[in-house]
């Protein structure tokens, strides 16, 4: 079996990028006389012209064109396959961009992040915590953590953990307007809502298969549940809240949970990536780290 000519395929894809013979031997390294030979090498063997040579310009024949493509993928494949090899040898090190929910980021993720770093002392964190929807392409985030019903269908995604969602308020809320005994009586209450939700309908599901959805409405509105917290305790209204926000309250008293035996739409804690075939290895490392972690969200403290 005849082995394909490598390092012809690579100075070829280094003359397209250069423009010239010339250009590309100075970007890699050799002499020009060795990137015409290993051009003209590559064209014997491929039985084909790649180049229309002239003494001011040097252009891509219609062969030329539907590999050059091809040759840049076979060099891109080599430096990958290379630094792979490098990341294997070596602890994996450098910086992770990280982007998670205010109020899970630090009652959560800040603590887990402690405790990757002590484990892994060659890597740095960036991270970002906000209860906005960040576009982590365009924010250069390596790994996002969000919790929705829906990840973004764009990117690479990954369900680490369900989240339970409560409906709640103060005892005193309820002592004066009345305990909803169906979701449909929720319209009729003032309910708190977030401002970064796109679709603010509360949807449930009853024990005997009945569906409800209801559009909340009332006298607050914020893109953060923790600031919804004060209100409820003032016995302002009724919210939607994961347990990770009401867990004390609801602990306390100081917050019950209503129309427990109704499901809510099902949400969930999602890692998510931007789109690409590989990952440096401090990235998997990390997402490694998280899915072990929060594998059992109710089980964290």
């Amino acid at each position: 079996m005849q082995l394909p000519d490598l390092e012809a395929w690579a100075i070829f894809a280094a003359v397209v990028e250069q423009r010239s013979f010339s250009g590309a031997a100075t970007a890699i390294g050799v002499s020009k006389a060795t990137v015409s030979k290993a051009i003209t090498r590559l064209e014997a063997r491929l039985g084909t012209s790649l180049f229309h040579r002239s003494s001011r310009k040097l252009t891509l024949t219609d062969s030329g064109k539907a590999l050059a493509e091809r040759a840049q993928r076979i060099v891109e494949e080599g430096h990958a396959a290379e630094e792979a090899a490098r990341e294997a040898a070596t602890a994996p090190a450098g910086l992770v961009r990280v982007a998670a929910p205010m109020t899970f980021g630090v009652r959560h993720v800040a603590p887990a992040i402690a405790d990757f770093l002590l484990a892994n002392p060659a890597i740095q964190i960036d991270l970002t915590l906000s209860d906005t929807r960040i576009d982590i392409i365009a924010a250069g985030i390596d790994v996002a953590l969000r919790i929705a019903d829906l990840p973004d269908s764009s990117l690479r995604a990954r369900r680490l953990a369900s989240v339970r969602g409560h409906i709640v308020a103060a005892p005193a809320y309820l002592e004066r307007a009345g305990t909803p005994t169906h979701p449909a009586q929720l319209a009729e209450h003032a309910c708190f809502t977030y401002t970064n939700r796109p679709n603010p309908t509360w949807q449930f599901e009853g024990p005997n298969g009945e569906v409800a959805a209801i559009r909340p409405s009332g006298p607050l509105a914020a893109d953060s549940g923790d600031a919804m917290l004060p209100a409820l305790r003032a016995g302002l209204g009724i919210a939607r809240l994961p347990d990770f926000i009401v867990e004390e309250d609801l602990a306390a008293g100081s917050l019950v949970t209503i129309l427990p035996e109704w499901a809510g739409q099902p949400i969930g804690l999602h890692l998510l990536t931007p789109p690409g075939a590989r990952r440096p290895a401090r990235v998997e490392t990390l997402i490694a780290f998280f899915a072990d972690r929060f594998r059992n969200l109710a089980a964290n403290p």
